[in-house]
């Protein structure tokens, strides 16, 4: 999957997002939006490095302390 089919499917869920609103104005989109595709991001990258917390940072290209809040923010270690 390219970069490119990936912000189209991006671009994809935003228009069924406004069309579902039907109208009324959204709140809270950039927030929403970094929450929802930063969670999956993070458990697919954890599974494929076996949950290798190290060898993830680096893939994200994010420090480990950071990678370990990410990871208790969204519920994926305590």
């Amino acid at each position: 999957m390219s970069k490119k089919h990936i912000e189209e499917c991006v671009r994809n869920s935003l228009e069924s997002y406004f069309k579902d609103l039907r109208g009324t104005d959204p709140g809270g989109m950039y927030e929403m939006m970094v929450r929802v595709v930063e969670k999956p991001l993070l458990e697919v990258v954890m599974q494929h490095a076996e949950q290798n917390q190290s060898r993830a940072a680096g893939w994200l290209g994010l420090n480990r302390n950071t990678l370990r809040k990410k990871l208790v923010e969204h519920k994926l270690i305590k």
